[in-house]
């Protein structure tokens, strides 16, 4: 019996090491080689104060700025150690609840803002860690921001098309802005 065991313990060893040490060395290795930035987390540093990563979202809920897609993951709010949906379907009351609470936030802090409020806003995303929201979500929190700021509408709208991310590849997705980015250029402002 032992000879047959032998071959199985001795192959299991070996792919221990090739496919748990190795091959993820050599992985992480040739990232941090060819993307740098991104192999580190794509962490925006800004003088002596790291902002935050440009890859995970971040709570946003001051009305001087654009608040980002709401996250579903717990025990806080954009919890990269429990990146997951909320998983709970259309039709489900907490789901139903969540959004009108969303929708009510959105309105209690912008009364007079009489449009369609984008999706994105009161959905969370699969991963419910999403840093973007998409140029309607911008728009529509963009009077509301540039008022709180003193700043004209054409300003703010400057720095939502400058921070709007193209499809990728030309043509998968949607144009998206990354919220952090978006609000630390503001902050830069004023």
């Amino acid at each position: 019996m032992f000879a047959q065991v032998k071959p199985a313990i001795i192959i299991l060893a070996l792919m221990t090491i090739l496919t748990g040490f190795l091959y993820p060395l050599a992985i992480t290795g040739i990232a941090l080689v060819l993307f740098p930035g991104q192999a580190n987390g794509s962490m925006i540093v800004q003088g002596d104060h790291l902002s935050g990563s440009s890859l995970v979202g971040q709570p946003f809920d001051r009305p001087e700025y654009f608040w980002g897609r709401p996250s579903a993951t717990g025990p806080f709010p954009y919890n990269a150690a429990a990146s997951s949906g909320s998983n709970l379907g259309p039709t489900n009351p907490a789901l139903e609840e969540a959004v009108q609470a969303r929708i009510d936030a959105l309105q209690a802090v912008d009364p007079g803002n009489t449009q369609p409020i984008p999706v994105d806003l009161v959905t969370a995303s699969a991963s419910g860690l999403d840093p973007h929201i998409s140029q309607a979500a911008a728009i529509y929190q963009l009077p509301r921001v540039a008022r709180e700021r003193d700043l004209s509408e054409e300003q703010v709208l400057t720095l939502v098309n400058e921070h709007t991310q193209g499809r990728q590849l030309g043509f998968l997705g949607e144009p998206r802005v990354n919220v952090l980015l978006l609000n630390l250029a503001l902050d830069e402002i004023k």
